[in-house]
């Protein structure tokens, strides 16, 4: 097994992480707890998501190889195959998609990164509601869960162009999450996910106001 899925190309992935760096040169980029990311063993990485910018940023700062789930939508045109030589994998939103889950727990069980934005769609980032992809992966792979908030890549409603503003990155501790048997296990799992990802967004938030 490996820690990319098929098709994934590791030098390409690497020159996308090396590239995802210097794309975020319009930011100001504070990361805090990097050091709580486990280097080893299988890890479902879990952020909020309230722009386009968020995937690039945590491709880039995580440090080791990552494996996003990716709208379908994205992989039209130009740009699909790239995402794939760079171990991307698409997912339809909304409804059942075995196949990229099933690749996602093949990359897990050999003790790579699936990052997941469980809220499904862009919006505010305060993770109110979550899909139960997540907690399915846990499930059929013992991954454990990375929490991971990010804060100030949305322009504020009614402000102006911004120069390089602050973007803040906040790594929680490692959570292992029991998810158990059918549906009922999904969503009392996917609950301690969103749980512990909004915890962490809130704390990111007050961390920010005392700045």
């Amino acid at each position: 097994m490996s820690d990319l899925p098929d098709g994934a190309i590791p030098w390409v992935h690497r020159f996308g992480r090396f590239i995802a760096l210097y794309l975020h040169v319009p930011f100001r980029i504070r990361v805090h707890g990097a050091d709580q990311i486990p280097r080893t063993g299988p890890l479902v990485v879990v952020a909020n998501h309230s722009s386009m910018i968020e995937p690039q940023i945590l491709f880039g700062i995580l440090p080791r190889r990552s494996v996003f789930l990716v709208k379908e939508e994205m992989f039209s045109g130009v740009a699909a195959r790239p995402l794939r030589w760079l171990g991307q994998l698409a997912i339809r939103r909304g409804v059942p998609d075995r196949k990229p889950l099933l690749a996602a727990v093949s990359v897990l069980r050999g003790g790579g990164t699936i990052g997941v934005f469980p809220e499904g769609t862009r919006g505010d980032g305060d993770v109110l509601n979550a899909e139960q992809g997540a907690a399915w992966l846990v499930r059929s792979s013992g991954a454990v869960v990375q929490p991971v908030a990010v804060r100030g890549t949305k322009r504020p409603a009614g402000s102006g162009r911004r120069f390089r503003p602050v973007v803040d990155v906040l790594v929680g501790k490692p959570v292992e999450v029991s998810v158990g048997p059918g549906r009922t296990g999904l969503v009392a799992g996917t609950e301690q996910i969103r749980a512990a990802l909004a915890d962490l967004v809130g704390e990111l938030d007050r961390m920010r106001e005392l700045r």
